[in-house]
């Protein structure tokens, strides 16, 4: 084990999470992974099953004395979001997570840290190889794509799994239980464009929008953080009108369900217009840098000159993107009506990226009402549509609508009482956890979510707080030997 790791408890579960940030494992990447997560089954001698779509799960039997429990299926997935600083050289298809302490939190250097959802997953571990636990049936189920897409839950087939209750271990407040999550929806667009000549007169510039902190385009879509996509977008509409600015090329954001942190473009303006373009730059940047002062303090709007590029993007095409980008829904739509400070409906704008006469753009709409979910998705569609981009929807997945009258809920409710001398919070939360998927498949399962705390998911900022680990886990294991009888 990494020296970092020296000294945390519980030691098997950071044992196993240091295995899990050796292996590459983004999104659509699983196959060291999941092969790591079987053989492990394999090692110690329990059952164990990788589906065709690289799923695993491994079988526990029960203790003595526990096999009228009912059965728990402690449920992770394996792979995790790969984002890093623009000045951080790492690959993520190969190269290990470089993990530090500091002040009691767990973090890694440049990119993510993968505590979502590897410290679920350990935990699970954890507790197949532990010969000291007290516990009914176990099975864990480790998915994959979790991510991008829900592959490895949509995927899963029914009755493959024995158990009666979900504990889903990808929550990421210590001291919460989770009893629903919001649907999701992608809205993808693509515009075509035709390549014209730049004309004669023209100077190229580059402009970054950096330093954004980003985050998880649910969980933290509430806290007013920058999106460089529109960031951009309004620079360029501006300086369009103002001193004739082109667009050559645009690269914007890098993952759908991450708030985009940094955006780059490339772009030419009459050499006669170049100081005054330069003036705006600057002058947009001290009024951006003031409205996300509190939350983006590190924002930064960079032009530079650079060489000239081949072509430009047609102007009807580049008008039609600038003002649709403009008008489109982001941020948070609606706020929850029952559930005080909780986001109901949200919208991301994820990715702008043009290349070979497309420009692709990724949406994500999420919300816990799947009306209202289809609702945004169609304001969305509707702009791009109305604007001549091409717009289709996927990876539409459900929500998962809360039992407040749960067996599982009331037995953990206790349970944290009893141990910790306080009632958890109990909350849904605006994120796609894979409860809704699995729930479809399994509607007899009763189902809760929870977790360490885990702050900055899906940027390179993610941290896990060491002690809420410890707590996570003393609970789990409080909870595995109070399971309810059959």
């Amino acid at each position: 084990m990494s020296n970092v790791y020296e000294g945390l408890k519980p030691a098997a579960l950071w044992k196993n999470f240091a295995a899990m940030n050796q292996i590459p494992r983004p999104s659509k990447h699983e196959e060291k992974i999941s092969a790591f997560a079987k053989k492990f089954g394999e090692d110690l001698g329990l059952e164990t099953i990788m589906d065709e779509i690289g799923n695993v799960i491994v079988r526990k039997p029960a203790t003595p004395g526990m096999e009228n429990r009912q059965g728990i299926i402690l449920q992770g997935h394996l792979d995790m979001v790969p984002q890093k600083n623009s000045d951080t050289k790492h690959d993520f298809l190969t190269d290990p997570i470089q993990p530090y302490i500091e002040e009691g939190w767990v973090k890694a250097k440049g990119t993510t840290l993968g505590a979502d959802n590897a410290i679920g997953v350990a935990a699970a571990m954890a507790v197949l190889e532990a010969k000291d636990l007290v516990h009914g049936p176990i099975e864990v189920l480790m998915t994959i794509d979790e991510e991008t897409g829900m592959t490895g839950a949509n995927g899963l087939k029914p009755g493959i799994l024995k158990g009666d209750i979900l504990m889903n271990l990808d929550s990421e407040d210590e001291g919460e239980l989770y009893i629903g999550c919001a649907g999701g929806v992608n809205t993808n667009v693509k515009f075509t464009y035709t390549k014209e000549s730049i004309p004669a007169g023209m100077t190229a510039f580059k402009i970054s929008v950096t330093g954004l902190r980003g985050g998880h385009s649910g969980l933290d879509i509430n806290l007013g953080r920058g999106n460089a996509n529109l960031i951009i977008n309004k620079l360029m509409l501006e300086a369009a009108a103002k001193h004739g600015l082109r667009l050559a090329s645009i690269d914007a954001g890098s993952l759908r369900n991450a708030i985009p942190r940094e955006a780059f473009a490339e772009v030419v303006v009459p050499e006669a217009q170049a100081a005054g373009f330069k003036s705006l730059v600057t002058a947009y940047f001290e009024l951006t840098r003031k409205s996300f002062s509190q939350t983006d303090a590190g924002l930064k709007i960079v032009v530079e000159a650079t060489k000239m590029p081949e072509s430009l993007i047609d102007f009807s095409t580049q008008t039609n993107l600038f003002e649709a980008v403009n008008t489109c829904p982001n941020g948070v739509y609606a706020m929850s009506k029952d559930m005080p400070d909780i986001v109901e409906t949200s919208s991301n704008l994820a990715i702008i990226k043009s290349e070979n006469g497309i420009i692709n753009i990724a949406s994500l709409q999420r919300s816990a009402v799947d009306s209202e979910k289809a609702k945004v998705a169609q304001q969305f569609f509707d702009v791009f549509t109305k604007a001549g981009g091409k717009a289709e929807f996927s990876g539409n997945y459900p929500g998962w609508k809360p039992n407040v009258k749960s067996p599982i809920l009331k037995a953990m409710k206790e349970g944290y009482n009893a141990k910790f001398g306080k009632i958890p919070e109990v909350k849904v939360i605006h994120a796609g956890l894979e409860c809704g998927i699995l729930g479809a498949k399994y509607p007899n399962w009763d189902m809760i979510s929870f977790g360490p705390t885990i702050r900055n998911p899906h940027s390179p900022d993610e941290m896990v707080n060491i002690k809420t680990v410890e707590l996570f886990w003393e609970f789990l294991v409080i909870t595995l030997k109070n399971a309810p009888e059959k």
